[in-house]
């Protein structure tokens, strides 16, 4: 593999952040899931308010199970691959405790 100077693609340092902000990733795409929906169900004129509020939380909850499913998938990936204990490791000094 060639050496990128130590330059990461945007898709890895996208899943960096997601890995470190795993709340705000999926309350960024609830959000943005409900608003989606709700101007797309206003600009349909045949249906009632109420159902045009229903229709948006039920897009936007399942927008959140889709999120709440991919970042079990990048924590499995990162537990499988062992990056998350070397993310945590840095945090540890392990010289300092020694057990006797």
């Amino acid at each position: 593999m060639a050496d990128d100077g130590g330059k990461k693609s945007s898709l890895e340092s996208a899943r960096e952040w997601i890995v470190e902000h795993k709340l705000r990733a999926v309350g960024s795409l609830w959000l943005s899931g409900i608003a989606g929906s709700i101007a797309y169900n206003w600009s349909r004129p045949d249906m009632k308010t109420s159902v045009k509020i229903i229709h948006a939380r039920l897009h936007a909850q399942a927008l959140t199970l889709a999120a709440l499913a991919g970042a079990a998938m990048v924590e499995y990936y990162d537990h499988q691959t062992g990056k998350k204990a070397d993310r945590y490791a840095k945090y540890l000094n392990l010289d300092d405790h020694h057990h006797k």
